[in-house]
């Protein structure tokens, strides 16, 4: 698999160009097919979170897998290519497995080793299954990231570098307007991030919850989880009137427009007086409440980008570090396993071709000795297939050693050449078509 990785984030992105470029409703998807259907990838992936879009794919071209997979990023964000292009980062094979297996322990997140991203990888590589965008490279490949961000967690303290985005926003909050527990809090959404930031509220003291959601049944599953005693629903249409009676706001839908807008929120700030501050998280992207706000007297928002840059000076200490000492050793073991791999198929057909001289050869004794009695033949037979055995067994183990090694995959083609190997009889054993990979399933197309 040569893994090639397009995508732009909050490192190399102001929040108005993510905003602009954030992909909702089925534009996901459509990506991802596209993304597939091109002629140079033959497995892809999509995670799309609110401050990353990185596609991960499977490519057997590097310069043209780069150009088409920009094109498709500008061509469904809606952003200009040429505008896109200034901030999109690409990496290629260990680079890009070591730019993945960072993500997933959370070395490149808004809120350094927040846990959230575990999950968020677990949901891309389960609709590139789904749609059948991704075979066994990207499976393996996303399994071992999942697996390398569960270690990263377990053995070393990064969590307590990093929290989640919500905690994260509602210390902000909390540093801005006041400690939160005891407040009345509007939820506006019902979805996995919301659905956290209510559940958060209700673990840090806040006994009212509101859930305003576009669909009411899934506002009134969150308060059944919540339970009714601190929580309830609230039409969608009647958070305006709402934000004069809470005192915090947390809004994170996937709406294309703003939702909460700043007329509003200064109708609501002049109805509450000015010993009643309203504070507001939005943790959407595109933005929910209208950055106007901030401009606003009595009300205090906290959105992505003043959480972009209060997280930046925030210190890694040696937890971090020793996180990216994993993230090094996994990904020199991932590769290291990927080119051994590689090597396998060429001398298992070696090997079946050593059998297939030694058979036809026993079948030439067979023909030349008739009378040959069963114990002489049985004798040779094991003798000439120990001597074969003996021979190829150490050119084999050395070429999967070597095979490991950076540059390994020239051993591969230089066994195929010595031993004059037929290309189909190697790609019967693993399972790819003669003339390389192809596209994953039409599914995708």
């Amino acid at each position: 698999m040569s893994l090639l990785v397009v995508g732009l984030s909050h490192r190399t992105a102001p929040v108005g160009v993510l905003e602009r470029a954030a992909l909702t409703g089925e534009v996901p998807t459509r990506l991802l097919h596209d993304a597939a259907a091109t002629a140079t990838v033959a497995e892809a992936a999509l995670l799309n979170t609110c401050n990353r879009i990185e596609l991960y794919a499977d490519v057997d071209k590097f310069h043209a897998g780069v150009a088409e997979l920009s094109l498709l990023l500008a061509h469904h964000s809606g952003v200009d290519l040429e505008e896109l292009t200034s901030h999109l980062y690409v990496h290629y094979e260990d680079r890009a497995v070591h730019h993945l297996f960072s993500v997933a322990c959370g070395l490149d997140s808004m809120v350094v080793g927040e846990g959230q991203i575990l999950g968020q990888l677990r949901d891309a590589l389960a609709t590139a299954q789904e749609e059948h965008t991704a075979g066994r490279g990207l499976n393996e490949l996303f399994q071992q990231a999942l697996r390398v961000g569960k270690r990263a967690h377990s053995e070393t303290g990064i969590d307590k570098a990093g929290q989640s985005l919500v905690t994260f926003g509602l210390e902000q909050v909390a540093a801005g307007a006041g400690e939160i527990a005891g407040k009345r809090a509007l939820v506006v959404g019902a979805g996995s991030m919301s659905s956290l930031a209510a559940a958060t509220l209700v673990r840090s003291g806040v006994t009212d919850v509101l859930i305003a959601n576009r669909t009411p049944a899934r506002a009134e599953r969150l308060v059944e989880i919540l339970g009714s005693g601190v929580a309830r629903t609230l039409d969608l249409a009647k958070v305006p009137e709402a934000l004069a009676d809470v005192d915090l706001v947390i809004s994170c839908t996937g709406a294309a427009g703003v939702v909460v807008k700043a007329e509003d929120v200064a109708a609501a700030v002049a109805a509450r007086g000015a010993d009643r501050p309203l504070a507001l998280l939005d943790l959407a992207m595109p933005r929910d409440v209208d950055h106007a706000v901030h401009e606003l007297p009595g009300a205090l928002l906290v959105d992505l980008e003043s959480l972009s840059h209060a997280h930046a000076a925030t210190p890694g200490a040696g937890d971090v570090d020793q996180v990216g000492r994993i993230v090094a050793d996994e990904v020199t073991a991932f590769g290291a396993a990927q080119r051994a791999a590689r090597i396998a198929p060429t001398v298992v057909a070696l090997r079946a071709m050593a059998s297939d001289v030694v058979s036809a050869e026993l079948g030439r004794l067979d023909s030349r000795l008739p009378d040959l009695d069963e114990r002489s033949r049985a004798e040779i037979t094991q003798t000439v297939r120990r001597v074969v055995d003996k021979l190829l067994h150490a050119p084999t183990v050395r070429v999967k050693q070597l095979a490991a090694e950076p540059g390994g995959a020239s051993y591969a083609d230089a066994l195929r050449e010595l031993f004059d190997l037929d290309p189909a009889a190697v790609h019967a054993v693993s399972g790819t078509p003669v003339g390389g990979p192809q596209p994953s399933g039409g599914g995708a197309r």
